[in-house]
């Protein structure tokens, strides 16, 4: 876990917009040769010569994607980077830059600032990119952070959502559910402390499924695995908003069905013993939970035995023709249809 060295304030308006940005990123290297100009200037100068440039952009605003009383922000910052490299990851891409803006309150000090840029340039490092831009401003409401990750790839490496094909096999990479459960204890700890402040939580069953909310990872590894195996997925996509939606988002784009083997769901024990507790299904977690970032992707089934027994991958279904639908086969061997019903940022 990151630790938190919030320990004495210096107002914003004390040093400026172009003082604030100088503190914050003089400790972020250049790591890629495409990066000819990063920050310092109007804009960011990027040569990928004969590649694709692949941008992606996520928006995390306080109260709706982030509770900081819970979340500090060095594990904020790190989390705001990875979700956006996920995305470039699920092209099939490497990324290579991102920028990254803000919009802060005057209860923010530039200590609490210089936290959430510690984990961003810790992301920045181990994902070996670079921030090369931003922009800084005041909120009313808040902590509101938007970031942009810049990747490539040749174009015979892309992988879009839409190639999908009858009887391609679907795979996903680590296990699924344990990030929602994380949040659920979290949430849970929270209200005990609301109660009483002088609770200390008991967390040690729970750290690996506060590590996969707090400081989940990007598949970064999976990209470079698959083009060791030689293996092109044909359609490809992160979890981010929980099993369900993300393979129906593949189905749609696809048009075609699929076939999902409950049975081959891949869940941590520790996500099963915490869905016990709770009294919830580790099933409907791994579907609908979300913020897992893993890789959902389909591979021709020529490549199954380049992929077969990989501890980092697992065979979870196949995709069958459009007139089919899209169903769940449960462990009674029942065909139940699939509802996307994970994250949606505007249900009431």
């Amino acid at each position: 876990m990151l630790e938190n060295k919030n320990i004495s304030r210096t107002e914003l308006s004390e040093i400026g917009e172009f003082g604030l940005i100088d503190i914050l990123t003089k400790d972020f290297p250049i790591e890629n040769p495409s990066t000819i100009k990063g920050i310092g200037d109007d804009g960011a100068v990027i040569d990928f010569g004969n590649e694709k440039a692949i941008i992606s952009t996520d928006l995390l605003i306080e109260g709706v994607h982030f509770n900081l009383a819970y979340v500090p922000l060095k594990h904020l910052g790190y989390k705001a980077v990875m979700v956006n490299l996920s995305d470039i990851y699920a092209m099939n891409a490497i990324a290579t830059q991102i920028t990254v803006s803000i919009a802060v309150s005057n209860r923010f000090p530039l200590e609490a600032l210089e936290e959430l840029y510690e984990g961003i340039r810790l992301a920045c490092n181990h994902y070996k990119v670079d921030l090369v831009g931003g922009d800084t401003t005041s909120s009313t409401r808040g902590l509101i952070i938007s970031i942009t990750a810049i990747g490539k790839a040749s174009s015979d490496k892309i992988t879009y959502r839409n190639g999908a094909k009858e009887n391609d096999i679907i795979v996903v990479s680590g296990d699924l559910g344990g990030a929602y459960m994380g949040l659920q204890v979290l949430e849970r700890e929270n209200e005990v402390f609301k109660i009483n402040p002088n609770s200390q939580p008991d967390l040690d069953n729970y750290q690996y499924l506060i590590e996969r909310q707090l400081k989940p990872k990007a598949r970064q590894d999976i990209v470079l695995l698959l083009d060791k195996l030689g293996v092109k997925p044909t359609a490809m996509l992160d979890i981010s908003d929980g099993l369900s939606s993300e393979l129906l988002h593949i189905c749609k784009q696809s048009q075609v069905g699929c076939r999902l083997m409950e049975e081959r769901i891949p869940l941590d024990p520790t996500l099963i013993n915490a869905c016990e507790e709770f009294e919830l299904s580790s099933t409907m977690i791994a579907l609908s939970g979300g913020e897992d970032y893993e890789l959902l992707f389909t591979i021709s089934p020529s490549d199954y035995d380049k992929i077969k027994g990989n501890p980092n991958l697992s065979v979870i279904g196949y995709i069958t023709d459009y007139s089919q639908g899209c169903n769940l086969i449960t462990r009674n061997n029942e065909a139940i249809p699939l509802v996307a019903r994970g994250w949606n940022s505007f249900r009431q």
